[in-house]
């Protein structure tokens, strides 16, 4: 393949009508056929009315020219209604394909490296958002605009095919006047400054001011801090100051817009003047006068317009959703591994000096940890916000794989294990777990479970009187009900100790309590521990009151082991685990609750 045809099938306005086929190929099919028969009525058009003219004339049969006449008018009318039905359904089948493309892009990969690359980001937001109506029209609107468009460009290149009729260089002067328009009006407005670093900038704050305004979950803050006049004053201002980057980035100059206009006029002066001389001096005819003018108009029809707009709405969000596709993929990649991981772990869990740090990123996470997790026992992770606490369950999820070093399952390299086997093995409740608008039995086991497991699951996480099983976990649904925090979180432990049940056999609790009160976690989490007394059990807290339970409790800072221990061990070390318990304990050595009960928490 040639470079310049290459570059060609890399431009976003290639591929938009590449995926045209690919969205509905019958669909896109009848769009093509309809925009073109559309493009040529006008020619047909005005022949047809040279053709009567030329009946009338010569005193002949009207018969075939009024029926042509009339049918291409009533082709003019019919056809118009039909084309944008066809428009809005090839577009919606066109979001639609997208949004596949964009989700296989997104879930296919074993990892989640490619979601949380900075690279991708950009890419990501244009193709998540495009069908919304925040950063321009939804794609059916877009792919309408963009037909009714080029049956004017057809148009225009059909009425000047017509006139080469009356002569050579009429159409080509003509075409090339109109043609012009394209350049000095679009290379005016510097168009491609519409996608720079600024505009996406303004783009994200003005749809995180927008999500601010119309969201519940901000809803309770802007009221009661007196923030609802200030969020949409700053959704106001940031659209404004987004709508001034696009305007000044398209907008159209004077001095390009005079050379427009006396291009078009010389042209247009020249034909007209000399499709007048030819009918003065007998040359040309009435009805040929009549056609070769009409599609002289007609040829204005290629003119400069809506296209490029709505063109570069609609291919940046095909063209994002194309560079993701290859680039999520190795970005998401795992090393492949083969071996099962049945029973596993039976031994022990050993991390031997790992390197880790995120994409894009200059600070390892780890660098050098060491750690060793018995199988069967439970181990607390201690330490600073940053310190890689959530990192290691990451890891342990096998989510990321490390830069160097290894996780070790009973002596074997977790990246030579089958992932999904792996992942069969782990179950987890993660700080930002999942609520899914589903029942509650799906939300407690999502891949399915016996009642009596779930049940089990539920009564273990302090959850068996939330609601029955088939009870919808989302008001918007029939019979649908809401959660608290600390009840979603019942449900998210509860999720965890069903695939317990059902035979995970290393756990990962990361902050598993941190929306209870703390009565309420200290009545839970004994029953956690004895739920999963079978299992291996990494827990991520920061309170000591849960922490303390652990077999073993590990204190992380910058990426290393720096205490290791049971509670009453490190106590008595008097290092970093017993200055942080100490600060926890003056603060909160007491709670008293609503009742007036006072209990004590450490």
């Amino acid at each position: 393949m040639t470079d310049p045809l290459r570059r060609l099938r890399r431009r976003p306005e290639w591929q938009f009508f590449a995926v045209l086929p690919r969205a509905d190929p019958v669909l896109a099919t009848w769009w093509w056929a309809l925009l073109l028969l559309r493009g040529a009525l006008p020619a047909v058009f005005a022949i047809a009315m040279g053709l009567l003219v030329g009946a009338v004339q010569h005193r002949t049969d009207l018969t075939g020219a009024l029926a042509l006449v009339g049918v291409t008018f009533v082709l003019l009318q019919v056809l118009t209604p039909l084309h944008q039905a066809v428009s809005a359904n090839l577009g919606s089948r066109v979001a639609a394909w997208l949004n596949d493309v964009l989700a296989d892009s997104c879930v296919e990969p074993p990892g989640i490296g490619h979601l949380e690359d900075p690279d991708l980001i950009e890419d990501l937001t244009v193709a998540r958002e495009f069908d919304r109506g925040q950063t321009g029209p939804p794609m059916y609107l877009n792919v309408d605009f963009i037909a009714g468009s080029m049956v004017e460009l057809v148009g225009g290149i059909a009425s000047a095919v017509v006139l080469f009729g009356y002569t050579w260089w009429a159409p080509l002067l003509l075409a090339g006047a109109w043609g012009a328009t394209h350049w000095l009006l679009r290379e005016s407005g510097v168009w491609r400054d519409r996608n720079t670093a600024e505009v996406r900038s303004a783009q994200r704050h003005a749809d995180y001011a927008y999500r601010m305004a119309v969201e519940p979950a901000a809803a309770k803050e802007l009221r009661l801090f007196g923030l609802a006049a200030w969020t949409v004053q700053r959704f106001t201002d940031r659209r404004r100051r987004l709508f001034d980057l696009q305007y000044h980035a398209t907008r159209l100059r004077e001095r390009p817009v005079a050379w427009s206009l006396l291009i078009v006029a010389v042209a247009n002066g020249l034909v007209f003047w000399s499709l007048g001389a030819a009918a003065a001096d007998g040359r040309l005819e009435l009805d040929r006068l009549v056609v070769f003018a009409q599609v002289a108009v007609g040829v204005s029809m290629i003119a400069f317009g809506g296209l490029n707009w709505a063109l570069d709405g609609a291919a940046a969000p095909v063209a994002a959703v194309l560079r993701l596709r290859p680039a999520m993929a190795p970005a998401g990649a795992l090393s492949p591994g083969h071996l099962s991981a049945a029973g596993m772990p039976a031994a022990g869990i050993r991390v031997r000096n790992l390197q880790f740090r995120y994409p894009r990123t200059d600070r390892p996470v780890f660098d050098g940890l060491d750690l060793t997790v018995p199988a069967g026992s439970s181990l607390a992770i201690v330490g600073q916000n940053g310190a890689g606490k959530t990192t290691l369950a990451k890891l342990l999820c096998r989510l990321y794989d490390p830069d160097s070093g290894a996780i070790e399952v009973d002596v074997t390299d977790l990246r030579d294990l089958d992932v999904d086997d792996w992942r069969r093995r782990v179950t987890a409740v993660f700080q930002d777990f999942v609520r899914f608008e589903r029942s509650l039995r799906d939300n407690v086991a999502p891949a399915g479970a016996p009642d009596a497991d779930i049940l089990g699951a539920l009564a273990d996480a302090g959850a068996d009187q939330l609601a029955d099983l088939d009870t919808p976990l989302a008001k918007g649904y029939e019979g649908g009900t809401d959660l608290s925090g600390g009840q979603w979180q019942r449900v998210a432990l509860a999720r965890a100790l069903c695939a317990v049940r059902q035979g995970a056999g290393l756990v990962l609790l990361d902050e598993p309590t941190a929306q209870l009160d703390v009565r309420g976690e200290a009545a839970i989490f004994n029953r956690i521990l004895t739920a999963t007394r079978g299992a291996t059990t990494i827990l991520i807290s920061h309170r000591f009151s849960t922490v303390r339970h652990a077999d073993r409790i590990c204190v992380l800072e910058h990426g290393r082991v720096v205490e290791l221990g049971s509670h009453d061990e490190l106590i008595a070390l008097g290092g970093r685990y017993s200055t942080m318990f100490d600060l926890q304990a003056q603060r909160v050595a007491a709670e008293t609750d609503e009742e007036g009960v006072t209990y004590d928490v450490l």
